[in-house]
């Protein structure tokens, strides 16, 4: 099999593998504890919380543990926005919010929150000058860093500019990004920051919101003092652990990697134009993430190439991870203004730092395959 799916999931390295299983054989005391056993535990856990600042440019104080991506953007948004409301009850969000800010917004709402929305253009770029217009009593404004499905880096460090001198707080998903190119806290100055292990080596389950010194933050989790009395329960310290084994490494090796990736995405991209000139490749015109590739080959629906794909031991996705096999557009892409008609079209390949040349060379060459039958079969209207 040829993984092309690392914006869904990375394979977990062997250095974090190995971090991870020696935390579960000898970190067994509770971090918490005061006893010279608890104590190392607590060392092991604080070692860690600086390896994920040191990735981001943060401050290790800044760091909250969580149990992945879509904890850290509910903890950010509802969190933010429920510590915030005797200001306002209105939160807003891009149309290309991962599900996991969507549905922290669909809490919101329940919790009589109004919210609005920021268009994306067709290149896939959300316009940072439309904070300007949001209603006075917005309080928290979402901004990915970059998109899962497109990879379009956003102009993050100018929206948290311009809502910060509106008085609102700015949280940012940056799960995607994290590992494949800088991710500078500080400098972004946003408010709110969160990453997940399992997008950069590291496994499933576990994550980070950053949260800037003085931002408002009321905890989900409650009943104890953890994580700064940020997030109640005691901490998963493997997983944290192997998280901070994943950040170091990442941050090691980004360079590196993001020219490896930059490279292999490139050179998939020209071969594919070459082989189907009317390919278009969505938020080709943007900065983009140097592993992601959205592209639709009309006439070629999505679920019948993704199954043809499969078939010959090559993965890659249909949209979003959580939506693959869907002939709904993606509303990312309906939010890029793409016809529905070539939005049904479209699949991610998202390459990886394990993945090679060949690998490249072999996607190709089974594209070239099963795109003409994808074709057929969609004009047929057979199943997928």
């Amino acid at each position: 099999m040829i993984y092309l799916d690392h914006n869904a999931s990375t394979p977990v390295r062997p250095e974090v593998a190995e971090a991870m299983r020696a935390a579960v054989a000898g970190l067994g005391a509770n971090p918490s504890s005061l006893h010279r056993e608890g104590q190392r535990v607590r060392a092991a856990v604080e070692q860690a919380r600086g390896q994920v600042a040191a990735l981001v440019n943060a401050k290790p104080s800044e760091v909250v543990f969580t149990s992945g991506g879509t904890e850290g953007d509910h903890l950010a948004l509802v969190g933010g926005a429920w510590a915030l409301r005797a200001r306002g009850r209105r939160v807003a969000t891009s149309t290309i919010e991962h599900h996991a800010v969507q549905g922290a917004a669909s809490w919101l709402r329940e919790l009589d929150f109004a919210e609005e929305h920021l268009d994306c253009g067709p290149a896939g770029y959300v316009d940072p000058t439309a904070i300007d217009d949001l209603p006075p009593d917005t309080t928290v404004v979402s901004l990915m860093l970059a998109n899962n499905e497109t990879g379009v880096v956003q102009p993050v460090a100018e929206a948290a500019h311009r809502a910060h001198e509106l008085g609102m707080r700015l949280h940012c998903d940056a799960v995607q990004a994290a590992g494949k190119i800088p991710v500078d806290f500080a400098r972004l100055g946003v408010d709110y920051l969160v990453i997940s292990a399992h997008k950069l080596g590291g496994p499933k389950g576990i994550g980070a919101l950053i949260v800037r010194e003085g931002a408002p933050l009321s905890p989900l989790f409650r009943g104890s003092g953890h994580e700064r009395g940020r997030r109640g329960g005691t901490e998963n310290v493997p997983g944290i652990v192997a998280l901070g084994a994943a950040a170091a490494l990442a941050a090691r090796e980004l360079a590196a990697t993001s020219a490896h990736l930059r490279a292999l995405r490139d050179r998939f991209e020209a071969g594919l134009r070459a082989a189907f000139p009317d390919a278009v490749v969505h938020g080709s015109q943007a900065p983009r993430l140097p592993n992601t590739t959205n592209v639709s080959i009309p006439g070629a629906r999505a679920d019948h190439l993704l199954m043809a794909l499969d078939a010959r031991g090559i993965e890659v996705s249909a949209g979003a991870a959580c939506a693959s096999g869907a002939v709904e557009p993606s509303p990312v892409l309906t939010a890029m203004q793409v016809p529905r008609e070539l939005a049904v079209c479209a699949l991610r390949i998202s390459c990886g730092r394990p993945t090679t040349t060949a690998e490249v060379d072999a996607a190709l060459a089974a594209f070239a395959e099963c795109v003409p039958r994808a074709r057929a079969l969609t004009m047929a209207g057979g199943p997928a």
